[in-house]
């Protein structure tokens, strides 16, 4: 027997006539990478998409480096500049809320919409696309809001109360578009690579991101202020809006153009066949997997695109479920009953993602202002021209130095997983991140000294690397054993009616809900216990807990 190969597709005989002889047929080698599986993997196996340059994972994973710079810049200058333009003290943790409450909500809906979105241009890149321009212009608003409001009103309590608004309203629109996005960038790399290339692909993802938040972080921690660029622009925030904007615009743009992603389309000659399906695609509609001028399928064939995570089952209904209209309806009601319905396994995963992203964020998130109060001892409500504000904006400064060090460790840390992958495996690698950042965090509580606070961000890296790679390499790992699975007959209803789209949406809305938990908690802990201190031990301890979680329940 010949074996196939991607040079030489081929097509069946029709069902009623002998399996006597397969017709080949020429196609454009041009286009052999951009050929998807079109047919049942436990007919003849599955064909992946084919091996990608490294060229084109890191082109792909350079929107990581943007986002992960923006984040950077987020995360240094987010409570500095919120009490600056006067929000009070009892307020701050709760501009959280609103982003991740709303992201909770639609994360699934639109995570499910991506899998079967019919643009011209493919399944993720346009949600990718919007995402990305409400980063911008939140971003914009946040880094600008209390200058705008200053040149427009004269009067200082409007000018206050606006620039509060504005500023909050920036925040907002930017943390809900930059966690959204991670969800449907993901999915676009399962979408367009094979397993081996998704291992690559996710390596490359952890590595920019950590350089991308070291350079973020460098920014933030220089002082642009009394710099000939700063004096150009107008200040130190409109200067780092400037590196921010350009930063994320380009590589934003390679990353949209770095590999095509099939579009999403329904064969509308097949709808008095049964088992008529959405399809990816081909580059003709006469070529290798067009079916509109072929004999009907196999009566046990199902029609099939090669989705994302390449082995699972993102759009394509089983046999049970024939009519592809009825997925393509969900209800907010149908989703979250397929997200229950999951097996143990991926809810445990989500359950360990929301723990270890609730000590994350409690660190992150105020580390600045930790280092500015407790470290430095100064004062973010004094006058501004005064030496308590002074020690306190010295304070941000060395700990954007910190978080740049966490970055840098970051990427780091993404070669020494791939090191220690074969002797701790995913739940050992996934243990230790969680272990070594509620150490760290404790000690820093315990010890809140320059020095100490200074080496111990580096442990910050290593919990950031476990985060961003290991939940999705264990979403992989599950899903080719599902279609080990499938390809020996077995049938699991819980993993019906779930698409890529929703497995990453569901990992994502962890972060959004550890966004509510933090902002809705942390602001309570720092009324009672008086100090900002009580954030990092609370991520030690929120650390240590995942750590207990991996270790009996993953």
């Amino acid at each position: 027997m010949t074996l196939l190969t991607e040079d030489q597709p081929c097509r069946f005989s029709a069902p009623d006539s002998p399996l006597t002889s397969m017709e080949h047929y020429p196609v454009d080698s041009e286009q052999k990478e951009d050929y998807l599986d079109s047919m049942e993997p436990d007919v003849f196996g599955a064909v992946e998409p084919p091996k990608r340059t490294r060229g084109r994972l890191i082109m792909h994973g350079m929107v990581m480096f943007g986002r992960e710079f923006c984040y950077a810049v987020e995360a240094a200058f987010v409570t500095p500049v919120l009490l600056s333009v006067g929000l009070p003290r009892r307020l701050y943790s709760l501009v959280w809320l609103i982003s991740p409450i709303l992201g909770f909500i639609l994360q699934p809906v639109i995570g499910s919409a991506s899998d079967y979105c019919r643009s011209p241009w493919g399944r993720r890149r346009p949600y990718i696309l919007l995402l990305g321009i409400m980063m911008l212009v939140g971003l914009t608003l946040f880094l600008n809001g209390d200058a705008v409001t200053s040149a427009v009103l004269d009067d200082r309590n409007v000018k206050r109360t606006w620039a509060i608004v504005v500023v909050m309203f920036g925040v907002v629109m930017f943390d809900f578009a930059a966690d959204f996005i991670d969800g449907p960038i993901k999915a676009y790399l399962f979408d367009v690579c094979s397993h081996r290339d998704k291992e690559r692909g996710l390596h490359y993802h952890a590595l920019l991101t950590g350089l991308g938040g070291a350079c973020g972080y460098l920014i933030g921690a220089m002082d642009w202020g009394h710099s000939a660029l700063g004096f150009a622009l107008g200040s130190e925030y409109q200067v780092i809006y400037f590196f921010s904007s350009l930063t994320w615009g380009i590589f934003l743009t390679m990353h949209l153009f770095s590999i095509p992603e099939k579009p999403l389309i329904k064969d509308h000659s097949l709808d008095s066949c049964p088992t008529t399906s959405l399809l990816l695609e081909g580059p003709h509609h006469n070529g290798y997997g067009a079916v509109s001028k072929e004999p009907p399928p196999l009566p046990d064939m199902r029609q099939r695109s090669f989705s994302a995570l390449s082995e699972a089952n993102a759009v394509t209904p089983s046999a049970k479920h024939p009519n592809s209209e009825v997925q393509k309806r969900m209800t907010l009601k149908s989703l979250l009953s397929a997200m229950i319905s999951m097996p143990s396994h991926y809810r445990c995963l989500c359950v360990s993602h929301l723990l270890g992203w609730t000590a994350f964020l409690c660190n992150m998130l105020f580390f600045t202002d930790f280092m500015g109060q407790i470290v430095y001892k100064g004062n973010p409500y004094a006058e501004h021209n005064s030496t308590s504000y002074a020690t306190y904006e010295r304070g941000v400064e060395v700990g954007c130095w910190g978080l740049c060090i966490n970055a840098v460790s970051s990427a780091l840390y993404s070669y020494v997983q791939r090191l220690l992958l074969p002797y701790i495996g995913l739940k050992g690698l996934y243990f230790l991140g969680y272990f070594m950042f509620g150490l760290g965090t404790g000690l820093i509580g315990l010890f809140p000294n320059i020095v100490a606070t200074l080496t111990l961000c580096s442990v910050f890296g290593v919990m950031s690397s476990t985060l961003y790679t290991i939940p999705f390499n264990l979403i992989s790992e599950y899903h080719k054993a599902e279609q080990e699975r499938r390809k020996l007959g077995s049938h699991e209803p819980a993993l019906e009616g779930r698409g890529t789209g929703m497995d990453c949406a569901a990992l994502t809305c962890m972060v959004q809900l550890a966004q509510v938990i933090v902002g809705a908690g942390l602001g309570a802990l720092v009324n009672l216990a008086g100090s900002v201190i009580v954030v990092v031990l609370s991520a030690s301890t929120v650390s240590l807990i995942g750590c207990l979680f991996i270790a009996l329940f993953m």
